[in-house]
């Protein structure tokens, strides 16, 4: 992502603030620096302005980091309603090569997307909003999955698709610990998560919410394990 030119303060020549400006210049600033680099200070001297005129864009870097989020998911949101219509199969190895080029293109920012609260106690990262997670179980439901099918293939999915590339991230430099320094909320209240739009334009996920909500994961746990061994095993026999 190209650098916006640093700016005087007098707003000559400077660019017009905007949110959709501030959360760019900061994803940009992660990719460059991580999140620990990140302030509200860093991120008003290379827009060429004072910090306190970046709170009318955004509450503090709690909701600075939402919005980056937010941003990297709507991307992801776009590019899977093209392949909504695909054969299940083709759709899924959608979902995994756009999420895994978040992951490329933003190695820094991807633990963000991994970690951070989602939109709903019940989502999963990195496949965690709301408008993401309705894309998935429509196009699988779509494709004659039964309803406990789609969920299980999504928290399956998102599972594997954590594992794979918040580690990815890690060895490519980025910080996947907390923040060392308490944020700066400028009074604000901490936000509930990067989806903003409310389950009745998400269908799929308002009338799936009690299969998403159960806690299966003790059962996830010895599949997977399962299948890894089945499959260490068949590699062995060969």
């Amino acid at each position: 992502m190209a650098e916006h030119p640093r700016t005087n303060r007098s707003g000559s020549g400077a660019p017009k603030l905007s949110r959709d400006l501030v959360v760019e210049t900061a994803l940009a600033q992660i990719d460059r620096s991580g999140t620990q680099g990140l302030s509200m200070r860093s991120l008003a001297q290379e827009l060429g302005v004072e910090a306190m005129s970046l709170y009318r864009y955004v509450h503090g870097k709690e909701d600075l980091l939402e919005g980056v989020v937010a941003s990297l998911m709507g991307e992801l949101t776009s590019q899977l309603e093209e392949a909504q219509g695909e054969h299940w199969q083709v759709f899924l190895q959608t979902v995994a090569h756009e999420v895994r080029r978040i992951a490329d293109s933003h190695p820094k920012a991807f633990p963000l997307v991994a970690t951070r609260h989602p939109a709903a106690p019940w989502l999963r990262p990195p496949l965690r909003s709301i408008e993401v997670v309705n894309t998935f179980l429509t196009a699988l439901t779509r494709n004659g999955f039964t309803d406990a099918q789609a969920v299980n293939a999504y928290r399956a999915f998102s599972s594997f698709l954590l594992g794979q590339l918040l580690l990815q991230s890690v060895v490519r430099g980025a910080e996947a610990g907390p923040a060392e320094e308490p944020l700066d909320e400028g009074g604000a209240s901490v936000p509930e998560g990067d989806g903003s739009m409310s389950l009745d334009a998400a269908p799929e996920v308002r009338r799936l919410r009690a299969l998403l909500s159960e806690d299966r994961s003790d059962e996830e746990f010895e599949v997977s394990l399962e299948s890894l061994l089945d499959r260490l095993d068949r590699e062995l026999s060969q």
